[in-house]
């Protein structure tokens, strides 16, 4: 049976301090244990955040959702932006507070902050464990859309692997690299691309700078002076090293690259004192899938999408 809600109220943020880390992050840990799922909820990404954007328009956007008993989180939905037309959401509920309406509240409230922002698409995220999860999604019409495998590497694979990095350089992406940076990833993941606009913050790109600011690095691959991929870096907390958006241009490809990008990644991550190392890849990318495996990376979540439409 659930306890009794005696002292219900919301909290809006544009970003969250550590005390609201610390609350959220608390819920997470006791729902991941309860359910035996995983969340995306980019608290650590968020953190960085914080105080980073001067833009007045953006400080007035809210992106977490707290819903709380007294003193008590019992409920949280947060949205997550990272350029592009699609904003993420993805959020729990206290297992003492569940089937009371707290989640469809907050949803109705990020649904309406994320069409406010004119969101190309609105996508909410499932663990593919979470049987209450994918009921809840199923009941609101969301449609779905594609899944992604989490990963981690397995050290002890990844150290009897061949590791040859093919004279792969990785150069730092600035400001001025934003066009090429969004027109790889229009070419790698369907990104949307603006040929007549400047591709900036203010047309749905995250400036690279601004990524670094936030804990992300983003480098363009080279081969002497030719680009021909690039890929982006993450050590949250310095324990965990991410691995995003790795890609090779066509011309490119069939060459050993992707490979030697993900290598190249691993070693620059490890020389940063990762201790783990994970990245994620669609499921239906089957070519990734295999790339990423024969380098010692295992499985260890699945992550369903679906549009709320």
């Amino acid at each position: 049976m659930s306890k009794t809600i005696n002292n219900p109220w919301i909290k809006l943020k544009n970003s969250l301090n550590q005390e609201e880390y610390e609350l959220i992050h608390a819920l997470e840990t006791l729902c991941v244990l309860e359910d035996q799922v995983s969340f995306k909820l980019e608290l650590d990404y968020k953190l960085m955040d914080k105080g980073i954007s001067t833009d007045k328009a953006c400080l007035r956007d809210i992106n977490d959702f707290m819903y709380f008993d007294g003193e008590q989180l019992i409920g949280y939905i947060g949205i997550c932006y990272f350029g592009g037309a699609a904003m993420e959401i993805n959020g729990m509920v206290h297992p003492d507070y569940r089937r009371q309406g707290i989640f469809s509240k907050l949803l109705k409230l990020a649904i309406s902050e994320c069409k406010g922002r004119n969101a190309g698409s609105i996508l909410a995220l499932c663990d593919n464990k979470s049987v209450s999860g994918l009921r809840f999604l199923d009941r609101v019409g969301a449609v779905y859309q594609s899944s992604e495998f989490e990963m981690y590497l397995n050290q002890e694979v990844y150290e009897n692997i061949q590791k040859q990095t093919n004279g792969i350089i990785f150069r730092k992406a600035t400001n001025e690299d934003v066009r090429e940076i969004a027109r790889q990833d229009h070419i790698y993941f369907g990104d949307d691309l603006d040929e007549e606009n400047e591709a900036d913050a203010e047309n749905g790109i995250i400036l690279p700078e601004d990524e670094e600011k936030r804990g992300n690095i983003v480098y363009l691959t080279q081969v002497e002076d030719n680009v021909i991929g690039k890929v982006k870096l993450e050590l949250i907390k310095g324990i965990t090293g991410g691995i995003y958006g790795l890609g090779v241009l066509p011309e490119y490809r069939s060459k050993g690259y992707g490979r030697a990008i993900l290598l190249k990644s691993i070693e620059k991550l490890k020389e940063a004192k990762a201790t783990e190392i994970m990245l994620q890849v669609a499921t239906e990318n089957s070519k990734a899938l295999n790339l990423y495996q024969s380098c010692g990376f295992q499985e260890t979540s699945r992550m369903d999408y679906f549009e709320i439409k």
